[in-house]
């Protein structure tokens, strides 16, 4: 499979990718299974693919858990080492093009003390945001070659 396939699946085709990169034959290797593995089970429990209703949670607290992901990442990164090419790849692109423009939002309004005012505006970008990596979990369910469960609590 191609990476272009990969992410046509997985609703994730509006990333800009290089395109030498999306028409490179798309074969993850043990490596990159396992850190599929490890960040899958990560985003599959947190509110980045949780629902968070109005009367639940706190803004704080969520927008600390989607941050979460930069560190958690970085981690499993390092920890898989430079065979982990084709997770790396989709990662980094997931990171600075899905999560890090919803976290520099926030994490601004958070220093600058006006978080507590937009509360409702954050919990409407974070319902947007939710889909997308619901998909990336899913994508990942599938690299890692395990059950994608991203849907087991719902209807």
């Amino acid at each position: 499979m191609r990476l272009k396939g990969l992410l046509d699946k997985w609703h994730l085709n509006s990333l800009k990718i290089n395109v030498k990169f999306l028409e490179a034959e798309f074969t993850p290797c043990d490596k990159d299974k396992d850190a599929a593995w490890a960040l899958y089970v990560e985003l599959l429990t947190r509110v980045t693919t949780q629902t968070l209703d109005d009367c639940e949670g706190n803004e704080e607290c969520a927008l600390d858990s989607v941050y979460s992901i930069f560190p958690t990442t970085r981690s499993i990164l390092k920890e898989y080492g430079r065979e982990c090419v084709h997770f790396t790849k989709i990662a980094i692109v997931v990171l600075n093009q899905v999560v890090r423009p919803f976290t520099a939002k926030w994490h601004k309004a958070k220093m600058d003390g006006t978080f507590e005012l937009y509360k409702s505006e954050f919990r409407k970008d974070l319902r947007e945001l939710q889909p997308k990596l619901l998909c990336y979990t899913s994508m990942l369910s599938d690299i890692a070659e395990v059950e994608d469960l991203t849907g087991i609590e719902k209807d």
